[in-house]
C-alpha cells in the first residue's frame, strides 16, 4: 500500500486527486496539506474534497506530514513545488508533478533533486494526451517540411501560463521529429504586416475564456488538404486518474525522471 500525500489540497486539482484516491487499490490517502496560514488549515480534507470526513486534516505546509506518507502529488505552483521537491528529496520521498510553467532555468535549479528519488513530471497526466504525443510524433516525422504546423490551446480564465505546458510539450515533441530547434522556430503571436509564414516555423496561440478545461488542436496543413488532431478535457479528474496511476506505477522504481511516456509503456 503507497501512502500518498496531496499537496494544495483544498484547490481545484488537490481536492480532486484527494477524492478520486479512494477509488484506487494500492494507494492510500495518508496526508493532505497547503501553504502555511491558508485558512482551511485543520480542515477535514474529505469535508474539503466533498467525499465526507477521513479523519485526515489539512496540514499547514509539507514538512508536517512528510513522514506520514511515501509519495508526495503536487499539482501546485512553480516555486512551491520546487519547495515542496526539495523537502521530499532530503526524506527520500517519492514525487509525482504535474505542476505546469516550470522554465528551463527552473529545471535545471531542481535537478540535483530529481536524482535522489523516483519522480513522475509531466505538464499533462491525461492518458489520452500522452498517447496523442505518441501519435503527433508519428504525424509530424511523415508529413516532414510539407505541411505547415499551428498548435492552438485554450484554457480557463485563471490559468496564470502561456501558452499551456502540454502545447509546448506538443511543440517540442514535433519539432523533434522534424528536426528543428524549438527556440528557433516557435512563433508564438502575430500581429500586423508580418509577411509570408516560413516553412519551419511552428505556431503556438493561446486562447484564455471562461471555465474552459483544457484544449489542444495540433492543425498540419498542406496544399489541398490539413489535418486537424484534437483532445478536450471536459473535467480535471482525467488528470486527477492519471496522476494517480503514475503514484501506483512509480512504486519500487529506482530514483530518477520519468514521465507520463514511461508510465503508459509509450517509449
Amino acid at each position: 500500500m503507497v501512502k500518498i500525500g496531496v499537496a494544495g489540497a483544498a484547490g481545484k486539482m488537490g481536492s480532486r486527486i484527494a477524492a478520486l484516491s479512494k477509488e484506487c487499490d494500492g494507494l492510500q490517502l495518508a496526508a493532505a496539506f497547503e501553504k502555511k496560514g491558508h485558512k482551511d488549515t485543520g480542515k477535514d480534507i474529505g469535508t474539503l474534497a466533498g467525499i465526507g470526513e477521513t479523519g485526515i486534516t489539512l496540514a499547514g505546509g509539507l514538512e508536517d506530514i512528510i513522514d506520514k506518507v511515501d509519495l508526495v502529488i503536487d499539482f501546485t505552483s512553480v516555486e512551491s513545488t520546487k519547495a515542496n521537491l526539495k523537502a521530499a528529496s532530503s526524506k527520500g520521498k517519492a514525487m509525482i508533478i504535474g505542476t505546469t510553467g516550470l522554465t528551463k532555468d527552473d529545471m535545471r535549479e531542481i535537478e540535483p533533486f530529481l536524482k535522489k528519488i523516483p519522480c513522475v513530471m509531466a505538464s499533462n497526466m491525461s492518458l489520452g494526451v500522452n498517447l496523442l504525443l505518441k501519435v503527433l510524433q508519428d504525424i509530424a516525422r511523415t508529413l516532414g517540411d510539407d505541411y505547415d504546423i499551428e498548435i492552438i490551446e485554450a484554457h480557463h480564465r485563471l490559468k496564470k501560463d502561456a501558452p499551456s505546458g502540454t502545447a509546448l510539450k506538443m511543440a517540442q515533441v514535433i519539432a523533434d521529429a522534424v528536426s528543428r530547434n524549438l527556440d528557433e522556430v516557435g512563433v508564438y503571436a502575430r500581429k500586423g504586416i508580418i509577411g509570408e509564414r516560413t516553412k519551419k516555423e511552428i505556431g503556438i496561440q493561446t486562447v484564455r475564456a471562461g471555465d474552459i478545461v483544457g484544449e489542444h488542436t495540433v492543425l498540419f496543413g498542406g496544399l489541398g488538404e490539413r489535418i486537424e488532431v484534437t483532445h478536450k478535457a471536459s473535467s480535471r479528474d482525467t488528470f486527477a486518474r492519471g496522476a494517480l496511476k503514475a503514484a501506483l506505477w512509480l512504486a519500487g522504481k529506482p530514483a530518477g525522471l520519468y514521465d507520463m511516456q514511461d508510465v503508459l509503456g509509450l517509449k
